[in-house]
């Protein structure tokens, strides 16, 4: 398992490890909680943490409501910086989802206290929400 001065390995690389040093997750602990979790996949298969990777490899990591794909180009056992992070993998997730369509209903300003009545109704309304709690209630 020789390594380079840049962090790439020429051996198998941890699942856990691999994710974590290309920034697919903040911290070791996270991507170890991913696999745990059963968050994570290589080639379709669910694995632990201690999966070895290698070069072509599929990897799916499913966190923060988002799926990330990505296939293995280069083996990294340590972290690096961003711009080499990003050429050690090929993306092929599908686009994140637009912010602005979570946050537009139901967003009040600051300082109006608590919502009223009509104001509440409104809110459900624009959520989707106003003909299931009728028919339940």
């Amino acid at each position: 398992m020789a390594e380079a001065a840049n962090g790439t390995s020429t051996g198998p690389v941890r699942v856990d490890s691999w994710i974590w040093s290309v920034r697919l997750t903040k911290t070791r602990s996270q991507a170890g909680t991913a696999c745990r979790a059963g968050h994570v996949q290589v080639n379709g298969e669910r694995v632990k943490a201690a999966h070895q990777v290698k070069v072509g490899d599929e990897v799916r990591l499913r966190m923060d409501g988002r799926e990330r794909i990505v296939k293995v180009v280069t083996l990294l056992r340590k972290r690096v910086g961003a711009p080499v992070a990003v050429e050690a993998y090929i993306d092929k997730s599908p686009p994140p989802p637009a912010r602005t369509d979570a946050l537009a209903a139901g967003v009040r300003d600051r300082g109006l206290g608590r919502p009223t009545k009509r104001d509440r109704r409104e809110m459900e309304r624009l959520r989707g929400l106003s003909e299931s709690r009728r028919s339940a209630g």
